[in-house]
């Protein structure tokens, strides 16, 4: 079928119309092509050696079903968890391996793997002779890939603990052995009696406690000692020949590592009393340092009470040491930051948080570094030079300063820019791994570092590749993404040479091996068109002006075969999400390139060009702070105008009919959508998932928001669609996730706007997809979805009279 009839039979069939029942109606399944999309082959996802010389290949399965997400699930703590395998509930996995050489050449399948593996974990060991993964099967299994046989075997026929987030194994520097979580019950998890023992008691004696909202908290005892008993591990030591012994005593580990000497094991764990109003990571947590074979722990680094009095705002944090963490370029020297305003960032201070250094045995403290700001990370390089950052949210300021952690003393400032700015970013600095297995800056003989950035532009994002002299502030460009390709840097391979992923409008993106010097490039990989019967759809970056000037931008998509004089304007889907500014000029900067791949997404809202809409996906929606105002004072002036001004651009294109318009947007894209509907006549229908619509139900703030309900009552319910309801008198589709687990975003939310709607009679349907989080996944509910927003837009917007 040519490209014309295509778009005629996508925008001419005839559509039985649905009634919108109240009655459950079962999992529906919209047109073939939007099924194609869901269906389409899943590009592998690539893991790079330490030395950069090999490329691991790891294939992905298709979507999960609904039976995949109905596993069994327990929710403590604000984790979600497998009880049955005492892994994450409804994990990513991937399902087979494959290792290819960087220099190009032919990919190497792993065999031996286990029967419909469920790969996850994959670690590669320090000298990338190895990599370690975990299966999950009934229990999750430790697994084990010799590179040079490319081989797999199980590496311990008992069972891994993965509750805690993050990876369940640690290399050792030698490569030789590894760390990995052990459960340390063995035996039953506890039953709950169906008996109450007493009712459940909290209690606050005056003291300030603000909290976020989160979900999935403990809630009596009876949770804590499910707690314990899912999430306490035994740490063992494993060798690569099959060997194991107990390295640390059990205790609830979120984190292990070994000192880059390997004689040491820093270590973190949670202790009680737990809280029922904060998740896990706010629990009481003891940091300690144990030598290699000592029965006890050799230092208690930090013994952190419960957090739950941590001031409101984004730059507010514990008075207790934090980011403890190794120098990755000593043997054996433990950093961490602390504040020095005691965390509260409305306290006023020079000084904000100070940098510490001990060195093995850990007896005495050292100052690396007085920060004005907020700390933000350390990225080391030797004893001569590491870059130190530290920022401040409110102003969106961002500074690089350069110590010298082998003699502390002078901070020298390198950078202090803007994090909104990405038209004036430079990059990020490079960094190898070292033999430890460690990151470090890789820096030249010159001492100039390798800088990889997004290079972004007024006419979109080129990245590029620069040579940064720290001394001078001087920068030599090497190499930059040019049309008609987008090429980004993936990795550094040693010398000139880099790993990137270049794309096209119809080519998938794919690896590239590239000379800087020589400008070589080397393909590796040949991932192929995973929808080639699309091939024709129609991608334009547009940009366009609010009405008080600002520029915005978005990207276009018109069907195949779609000609303006021809076939005349199509009906139009908006889809955005809204960010907050605080500069003016930031806010106008455009983001994204014309020449990104054009993979139609079935979660953004892309594959309604199959149906014949015009599509103009992430229009920005910058919320800006106007004379010092908190960019959520004109949140709805702000929004109606972005959207005011994205129908007006489509339609002056001739593409779009003013009449036949839509607004969507998932999270909080959802809730600009709903306000939107609230408070304007723009657009003929909305499709909001998973918002929050009601503010009083997130009363210490949400989003970028940091004022409380109590601060600015006003604010909260001016921002608030479920107050609104009665205002929004066009037709509104509500999607959300049954099992929503995002912060702020509870179920509760989509069903309290629907009852408000229909009280005030307005046209609202809503829809709970079981088994489903703040992402939806199952291919069920990721098609009956798709149905649901075909079928409204279609019944609303394409077909309205």
């Amino acid at each position: 079928m040519n490209q014309t009839k295509l778009f005629a039979a996508f925008v001419v069939a005839p559509l039985a119309f649905i009634s919108f029942s109240l009655a459950a109606e079962g999992y529906r399944v919209p047109d073939q092509a939007i099924i194609n999309l869901v269906d389409a082959p899943v590009t592998p996802g690539v893991s790079i050696s330490p030395d950069g010389s090999r490329l691991l290949l790891m294939a992905r399965p298709a979507v999960p079903t609904i039976e995949d997400m109905s596993a069994p699930e327990l929710r403590l703590a604000g984790f979600r968890i497998n009880p049955d395998t005492q892994g994450p509930s409804k994990p990513n996995y991937f399902t087979s391996l494959a290792l290819m050489p960087s220099q190009g050449g032919e990919a190497m399948t792993i065999r031996d793997l286990p029967r419909d593996a469920r790969i996850r974990n994959v670690t590669w060991s320090p000298d990338g002779q190895f990599i370690a993964f975990t299966n999950d099967t009934s229990r999750i299994q430790l697994w084990m890939v010799d590179v040079q046989r490319g081989r797999a075997r199980q590496l311990y026929r008992g069972a891994i603990l993965d509750t805690f987030p993050g990876n369940p194994i640690t290399w050792h520097p030698n490569s030789r052995e590894l760390l990995a979580t052990v459960p340390h019950f063995r035996r039953d998890a506890p039953v709950r009696s169906a008996v109450p023992t007493g009712p459940v008691v909290q209690e606050n004696l005056g003291r300030q406690a603000p909290g976020r909202t989160f979900q999935d908290l403990l809630q009596d005892t009876h949770d804590e000692a499910l707690f314990d008993h899912h999430f306490t591990a035994e740490i063992h030591r494993f060798t690569v020949t099959g060997g194991s012994s107990e390295a640390l005593r059990p205790g609830l580990y979120t984190s292990v590592s070994y000192s880059p000497d390997g004689n040491w094991i820093l270590s973190q764990r949670l202790e009680r009393p737990y809280s029922y109003l904060v998740p896990a990571f706010r629990f009481p947590q003891v940091t300690e340092i144990s030598g290699i074979g000592m029965a006890r722990p050799h230092v208690v680094v930090e013994s952190c009470p419960l957090a739950d009095q941590i001031p409101i705002g984004f730059d507010a944090v514990s008075a207790c040491k934090r980011g403890i963490t190794w120098r990755n370029d000593a043997p054996a020297t433990l950093v961490w930051a602390q504040a020095a305003d005691g965390g509260d960032p409305r306290q006023e201070a020079e000084v904000r948080d100070r940098v510490f250094a001990m060195d093995a045995p850990f007896q005495n403290q050292v100052e690396l570094a007085a920060l004005g700001l907020r700390y933000r990370g350390i990225q080391w390089g030797d004893g001569d030079f590491a870059m130190v950052y530290d920022g401040w949210w409110n102003t969106r300021q961002m500074r690089a300063w350069h110590i010298r952690p082998n003699a502390p003393g002078e901070q020298v400032l390198l950078m202090d820019r803007s994090t909104e700015d990405r038209y004036n970013d430079p990059g990020t600095p490079v960094t190898r791994t070292n033999d430890a297995g460690y990151p470090v800056l890789a820096r030249m003989d010159d001492g100039r570092l390798m800088m990889f950035g997004n290079g972004a532009s007024p006419e979109g994002d080129r990245p590029f590749v620069d040579l940064w002299n720290p001394a001078t502030g001087d920068s030599e460009r090497l190499w930059r993404s040019e049309a008609p390709y987008y090429e980004a840097p993936a990795a550094w391979l040693g010398g000139m040479e880099i790993l990137t992923t270049r794309e096209a409008v119809n080519d998938p993106p794919n690896f590239h091996r590239r000379h800087l010097g020589t400008g070589q490039l080397t393909a590796l990989t040949a991932f192929e068109h995973p929808t080639p019967e699309l091939v024709g759809v129609q991608k334009e970056m547009i940009r366009y002006e609010r009405n008080d000037g600002l520029p915005l931008s978005g990207t276009l998509y018109l069907p195949p075969g779609y000609d303006r004089e021809r076939d005349g304007r199509l009906p139009l889907v908006v889809w955005a999400y809204p960010r907050e500014f605080v500069s003016l000029d930031a806010a106008g900067q455009v983001q994204d390139s014309p020449y990104r791949f054009t993979r139609l997404s079935y979660w953004r809202p892309q594959f309604l060009v199959t149906q014949g809409y015009a599509v103009l996906d992430d229009a920005t929606m910058p919320i800006v702070g106007f004379d010092g105002a908190e960019p959520n004072d004109t949140f709805i002036e702000q929004v109606v105008a972005n959207g005011q001004a994205a129908v007006d651009a489509v339609v002056d294109l001739g593409v779009a009919d003013r009449n036949r318009t839509a607004i969507g947007g998932h999270s909080y894209g959802a809730f600009m959508t709903a306000n939107i509907m609230a408070h304007s006549d723009i657009f003929r229908a909305g499709v909001a998932r998973s918002g929050a619509y009601n503010r009083s139900l997130t009363p210490f703030g949400f989003q970028r928001e940091q004022r409380t309900i109590w601060d600015d009552t006003d604010l909260y319910i001016r921002m608030s669609p479920f107050f609104h309801a009665h205002t929004i008198k066009r037709p509104l589709l509500l999607i959300h996730g049954a099992e929503d687990n995002n912060s702020g975003t509870f179920p509760i939310q989509s069903e309290r706007l629907y009852q408000a709607m229909r009280g005030q009679g307005g046209t609202v349907r809503l829809v709970m997809l079981p088994n489903e989080s703040h992402g939806y996944r199952a291919r069920e509910s990721l098609l009956h979805m798709l149905w649901e927003t075909t079928t409204w837009l279609d019944t609303w917007v394409k077909n309205a009279e």
